[in-house]
């Protein structure tokens, strides 16, 4: 599909220039579509933009100039929100750019790095973008050629180890050779990318065949790009874990061995690797409880997990079936601590108090508020994924222990709204706010409205008390 990359980068600049109110709804709404089923063109699409956005805002882009940008552009599909240290094949983290064209501009090119970025600058100031676009090729071609060459000649251990120290980064080598691999590669995947549909809801064989031309020619040209033109079909697919289908087709087989043996067993690795990414990326909103459509990602988790097992014959003592079984020991384990401490949560939130602990005019927090009711939404998500993620059990105890606590609270919030006196009137009204707010989630819109109207009646029935 001709201009992909172009409607992409139109996606992105139209989501950052939405406001956070208008980010905020979006994502409610296509979360929602993705939780039910619905198909929605490019849900997935905006939503994995969106979580892109929100981590930039909280951690901050790298510092580069724009130079830099330009040089870096053939390596966008390819980089990942990441820790550094990731072990995913072919990825670079997006905070590991800085390093690198420091190395470039420091150690590798360090004369030609200088006169690029002045004849750059100059040719944007002058507003001759096609002028920047062709001297950063240039450069991409000199820095892909002076990589090669420094990585071939540091056969010696020790040179080998000055060398990564130089470029920085946790995985030095494998980044260099990452960006060397996408500058040689970067027209034939540029043309890959420009004929590729901008979304694959499913991977089917025909489009596989189709694919196929794309990577095999890829895989002739022997420098690497093979494994660079799978992943960008990866970026392209609805469901990253059906890239597996391309093992199974090369093999004519399910099994593992079989898969192992084709040149498109390395699809098997990066899927693998890309669910410990999404895992990673579900540990680090859980623990900051700033997430963004946490429940689409947990369901994205869900069905790599269960594509890989169900799609492949995967022995339990095999390489790839053991790294599947220690992410589902994952998931479960990280799942467990925020499903066992919700009903926890919801009980500290809802204590019925007693009027000598409440300070005078005080409220509820509305963050703490919001983290809960968050809380509890994800943990009901998690009933529709609970059985493939080992957490069934765990996950109908704890919504069970929720329904009967907030069936029988509120109760006792509504009496303490309805004797309220002029000091914990507002405080106890918060927390029957926040009970309407969790039961709407829980027991649905309606229960909720009862549940606000007759705190309505409670608050009228105390204030015609006290002029009595």
């Amino acid at each position: 599909m001709a201009g992909a990359e172009t409607t992409v980068e139109r996606l992105r600049r139209f989501l950052r220039e939405l406001t956070p109110q208008a980010r905020t709804l979006l994502i409610s709404e296509f979360e929602r579509c993705v939780l039910r089923g619905d198909e929605v063109a490019g849900a997935d699409l905006v939503l994995q933009e969106l979580r892109a956005i929100v981590r930039e805002q909280r951690e901050g882009a790298p510092r580069i100039s724009n130079a830099a940008r330009l040089f870096f552009k053939p390596l966008e599909p390819f980089l990942v929100d990441d820790r550094p240290d990731h072990t995913h094949p072919g990825r670079v983290a997006r905070a590991s750019l800085e390093l690198l064209w420091t190395w470039i501009g420091r150690d590798l090119l360090p004369d030609e790095a200088k006169a690029h970025v002045e004849a750059v600058n100059a040719a944007l100031l002058a507003g001759d973008d096609a002028k920047a676009e062709q001297l950063t090729r240039a450069f991409q071609d000199r820095v892909a050629t002076a990589v090669d060459i420094a990585f071939s000649a540091a056969d010696e251990t020790k040179t080998r180890r000055r060398l990564k120290m130089q470029i920085g980064t946790p995985r030095a080598e494998e980044d260099a050779i990452a960006l060397k691999c996408v500058l040689k590669g970067r027209d034939v995947l540029a043309t890959m990318a420009a004929n590729l549909p901008l979304r694959i809801a499913n991977l089917t064989d025909d489009q596989i065949n189709e694919c196929r031309t794309w990577t095999e020619s890829a895989a002739a040209r022997r420098d690497g790009s093979f494994l660079y033109a799978l992943l960008l079909v990866m970026t392209r697919l609805t469901a990253p874990w059906q890239l597996i289908r391309f093992g199974i087709k090369a093999a004519a087989s399910d099994t593992a061995a079989r898969v192992a043996e084709t040149q498109y067993g390395v699809s098997v690795n990066i899927v693998l690797a890309e669910l410990e990414r999404m895992v990673g990326e579900l540990r680090n909103d859980l623990r900051s409880g700033q997430g963004v459509a946490v429940g689409a990602l947990l369901k994205a988790i869900h069905d790599a997990a269960r594509g890989l097992r169900t799609e492949l014959d995967l022995p339990v003592d095999s390489t790839w079936g053991r790294a599947l079984a220690a992410q589902r020991a994952q998931i479960s384990d990280l799942l467990r601590s925020e499903v066992e401490s919700m009903p926890g949560r919801v009980r500290r939130l809802l204590r019925a108090r007693p009027s000598s602990e409440i300070r005078a005019q005080s409220v509820v927090d509305p963050d703490e508020v919001g983290e809960v009711e968050a809380l509890v939404e994800f943990v009901s998500d998690c009933r529709y994924f609970a059985r493939e993620l080992a957490i069934n059990e765990m996950t109908q105890r704890a919504f069970n222990e929720l329904q009967q606590f907030l069936d029988t609270n509120t109760r006792a919030l509504l009496d303490g709204l309805r004797h309220a006196g002029a000091t914990d009137r507002s405080f106890r009204q918060s927390q029957v706010d926040a009970a309407a707010r969790l039961c709407a989630k829980v027991f649905g819109k309606d229960y909720a409205a009862l549940l606000s109207k007759a705190a309505e009646v409670a608050a009228t029935a105390d204030r015609k008390t006290a002029r009595a």
